[in-house]
């Protein structure tokens, strides 16, 4: 009797300890995915493989990116959220994915809180106002001295309707009091390539995108959106400080696991995640498309989210913004 009791014991401490057990020995059972829910190419896409590399190395076990796009990324997103949260399956998510779809999906599959883990905030891409160089503006101050004299005869492009783009134009209109119709376009190429042709006369748009069109003199950038200014272009003042009551909320990139993801992978993949985002030769790649390396704990990242989750949707309550 003795014995069989010291045997149930046993089976009870090793039921009760599985999931440490397997968080000790993570990731020795087989490769990890990293899921983009995003096609290859964008900057998320660039960020993931990075990051995924350099990680990969670090625990010696493979990182498999895999693209599984559709739906504004919450197709992909909606396959971690339902995955077994063994470290084995994560995401590259952005604040589309996991901020303002909140406000603008009527049906989203997930909770971008309750489903997740945070792990880390990997890089702010950093946004701009860009002109058309005809535009007889060379500051924000001339464009909004411009635009008052001409209510609802100019337009914006961005990359469409319920965008991060969308809403710093909206944004912009109602903090420096001008009226600026939105042009929606099926992404950030097609909108800049029109400011570029002078078919629309400004866009709000990534700074990647628009530094090469900035530096052909085709287009001037006048502000950088984030609160402070961009290192890449510390010569152009951020939108702040001009308009003091445009405050962007963080747009991030960052990466996610299934909820109950256990602590000890999370502190690994934290640590780890953050040396990558800060090794010279990532950074490097990161800056020279246009993103700044955020890093910090798992809880700054959930706290980032949800700030932004207030934040954008006080934006789109007070300019009325609705998904397609």
């Amino acid at each position: 009797m003795h014995a069989v009791r010291l045997l149930a014991l046993g089976l009870l401490a090793s039921l009760g300890g599985g999931g440490s057990a397997d968080a000790q020995s993570w990731p020795s059972a087989k490769p990890i995915t990293m899921v983009v829910p995003f096609p290859p190419g964008p900057a998320l896409d660039l960020v993931a493989r990075l990051v995924g590399s350099k990680v990969s190395d670090a625990l010696g076990q493979t990182i498999v990116v895999e693209n599984r796009s559709g739906a504004n990324g919450t197709i992909g997103s909606s396959l971690v959220a339902r995955a077994v949260p063994d470290g084995y399956t994560l995401l590259a998510a952005t604040a589309g994915t996991h901020v303002t779809a909140v406000h603008l999906m009527k049906s989203l599959a997930y909770d971008p809180i309750k489903d997740f883990t945070p792990i880390i905030a990997a890089v702010e891409p950093a946004t701009c106002l860009a002109v058309h160089s005809a535009i007889p503006a060379d500051t924000v101050e001339d464009l909004i001295a411009y635009a008052r004299s001409r209510p609802d005869e100019l337009s914006y492009g961005s990359s469409g309707v319920g965008s991060v783009f969308h809403m710093m134009g909206e944004l912009f209109n109602q903090t420096a009091g001008v009226r600026i119709k939105h042009v929606p376009y099926r992404g950030v190429a097609p909108a800049m390539q029109d400011v570029i042709s002078g078919h629309i006369p400004m866009v709000f748009i990534s700074v990647s995108n628009a530094i090469p069109a900035m530096q052909t003199g085709r287009v001037k950038i006048l502000a950088v959106l984030e609160p402070t200014r961009y290192a890449g272009l510390p010569q152009v003042r951020s939108m702040s400080e001009i308009v003091p009551a445009f405050q962007k909320p963080s747009s991030w990139f960052g990466f996610l696991g299934p909820a109950a993801l256990p602590r000890e992978i999370v502190t690994r993949l934290n640590a780890e995640m953050a040396a990558a985002l800060n090794a010279p030769d990532v950074r490097s790649k990161l800056e020279d498309n246009g993103m700044t390396v955020i890093g910090g704990s798992p809880e700054q990242f959930g706290a980032l989210m949800q700030d932004g989750i207030a934040r954008y949707g006080a934006i789109i309550k007070a300019t009325g913004i609705q998904s397609e």
